[in-house]
């Protein structure tokens, strides 16, 4: 399959839907935390859990208003949307993070592909937080098999190296990346979570995993 024909295929409603669903789960655990929480560390160097959601939800308002400036999502304009929202409360972060996610879905789908990735991400800092606060489900959960999905098409589409995936919770094996003739491509064995976590450059914990032909920092979808 070429990285056209991955054009051609792409389903334009599934960030929408992916970043929906998630929304209907994440936001009730995020209203039901106590103030205190919000500051714990995550795995993103120097972020707390409240700089995490402040960047999501800045992040998704920018998307649903047009606002792309020049240098936007860069690290530097990541840390002026965090800091512009310091005063804000936990809840207004809150009420902006529901809001993009209801909002975003149609603008992402008529972008025609160049912010598909924007839905992953905010997926991925969602399992950020859970992993956060040690509940269950960080980078999993019901949401998994449509995150996968999105996943498998934004590899092939940036025409990243080639692997063929074998997931213990899944009859088929995946083929993530774009094929070549040159090499065969790298093999995973392991569970649909870690290779989340692989590909979004998420500590690997107690994972157990087989990978050969390709390493973690090649996969990484967000370095």
């Amino acid at each position: 399959m070429t990285v056209a024909d991955v054009h051609e295929v792409r389903d334009p409603g599934l960030p929408g839907r992916l970043l929906v669903a998630e929304r209907d789960v994440l936001v009730p655990v995020l209203r039901g935390r106590a103030e205190e929480d919000f500051g714990a560390g995550t795995c993103c160097p120097g972020w707390t859990v409240r700089d995490v959601l402040a960047h999501c939800s800045a992040a998704l308002s920018r998307v649903v208003e047009g606002r792309f400036e020049k240098g936007v999502f860069s690290p530097q304009s990541n840390d002026r949307d965090i800091a512009e929202r310091e005063d804000w409360s936990v809840g207004q972060i809150v009420d902006e993070l529901e809001r993009g996610m209801t909002d975003v879905g149609p603008v992402i789908a008529e972008a025609g592909g160049v912010l598909d990735g924007v839905a992953l991400g905010e997926w991925v800092h969602a399992g950020d937080v859970r992993d956060a606060w040690g509940l269950p489900g960080a980078y999993g959960g019901s949401q998994l098999p449509l995150a996968v999905e999105l996943l498998a098409h934004l590899t092939r589409v940036r025409g990243t190296r080639p692997l063929h995936a074998d997931l213990d919770d899944a009859d088929e094996p995946l083929l993530l990346g774009a094929p070549s003739g040159d090499a065969p491509p790298a093999r995973y064995i392991g569970d649909a979570t870690t290779l989340v976590r692989l590909y979004s450059g998420r500590p690997l914990t107690t994972a157990t995993y087989e990978l050969a032909g390709a390493t973690p920092a090649e996969l990484n979808l967000f370095d």
